[in-house]
């Protein structure tokens, strides 16, 4: 019987500490990270004044992010395949304007070539 008794002591410790280590850690943990205002004190002022210029534009971008988010998570594909596709898009997009754009500068410059007087080949 005194065999059963010092089981039971044992499970007892083992409950007693393990219930020690779940609740007191993150407890322990919470108690010591400083808050977000905290650290936001401890910059100094140049720094402080470039977080909060910078505040608006950041959370605009996450705001932007979510919602790309959250159209890409609509489709039946994964989300970085989605997210691929629409670079991908982005990408040829903008390689698209950057030709039309090309383009149109070459026209305006062959318009006053034209009005100028001069002929397209410099060498005739």
């Amino acid at each position: 019987m005194a065999a059963r008794s010092g089981r039971l002591g044992t499970w007892i410790k083992m409950l007693a500490a393990g219930g020690a280590v779940c609740v007191g850690g993150p407890a322990l943990v919470m108690w010591v990270s400083p808050t977000d205002e905290e650290l936001f004190k401890k910059y100094n002022p140049e720094l402080q004044k470039k977080s909060l210029e910078r505040r608006y534009e950041k959370q605009k971008d996450f705001d932007d992010f979510v919602v790309r988010l959250k159209e890409y998570s609509k489709s039946d594909k994964p989300i970085w395949m989605v997210q691929e596709e629409a670079d991908r898009k982005k990408k040829e997009e903008m390689l698209r304007q950057d030709f039309l754009g090309a383009e149109e500068a070459k026209a305006r410059k062959e318009a006053l070539r034209k009005e100028s007087g001069l002929s397209p080949n410099p060498s005739s």
